[in-house]
């Protein structure tokens, strides 16, 4: 896996980029496909979050799904550290889904897990502040779940493959998962 490191509004230790690209290329051998892992870090410099100073993201487009992972920690070799495992097990996560969804194509069940939602600041009520544009690939119910699992996201639009039509998978509050379709 090809891991690149860049800083975003910050310049990035020679020592720290080298154990960043160390430990995800370490992490990265689960899967060896030549894909690619953007890894940014980031200053964040609100004295209110000391011990949250660096933070570091970690995006990889592999075996055709999205991983990302984040963390923050006082200092950029913790955050590595942090980073590095989290980008591991969801790795590991998705190899073993992969595996089991080859052997056990008669039972797929969607995934029952819960992600606390990041709040993020806005300027006002509805206001578009960020705009996404993605490649839309047919996909069932179960692998769009997977896909939302990997993102880290409260919910997930995608082309069902069945159907032809545009659906929406979304966490519930009580830690299930729902699915809005179209008439």
């Amino acid at each position: 896996m090809d891991v690149r490191v860049h800083g975003k509004n910050m310049r990035v230790e020679d020592s720290v980029n080298d154990m960043a690209m160390d430990k995800i290329g370490h992490a990265s051998r689960i899967f060896d496909d030549g894909s690619v892992a953007d890894v940014e870090f980031s200053e964040l410099r609100n004295p209110r979050s000391a011990g949250e100073r660096f933070k570091i993201e970690i995006t990889s487009h592999t075996a055709g799904h999205t991983v990302r992972v984040e963390s923050v920690a006082p200092d950029a070799t913790a955050a590595v550290d942090l980073a590095a495992d989290k980008f591991e097990r969801q790795l590991r996560k998705l190899k073993e889904r992969l595996i089991q969804r080859s052997r056990n194509r008669d039972h797929k069940m969607l995934n029952s897990v819960s992600y606390p939602s990041d709040e993020d600041e806005d300027d006002g009520p509805g206001t578009i502040v960020r705009t996404k544009r993605f490649a839309m690939r047919p996909m069932t119910p179960e692998e769009a779940g997977l896909q939302m699992e990997m993102l880290g996201h409260d919910f997930f639009f995608f082309l069902d493959a069945e159907s032809g039509k545009y659906c929406v998978l979304y966490h519930r509050d009580d830690g299930n998962l729902g699915l809005i379709e179209p008439e």
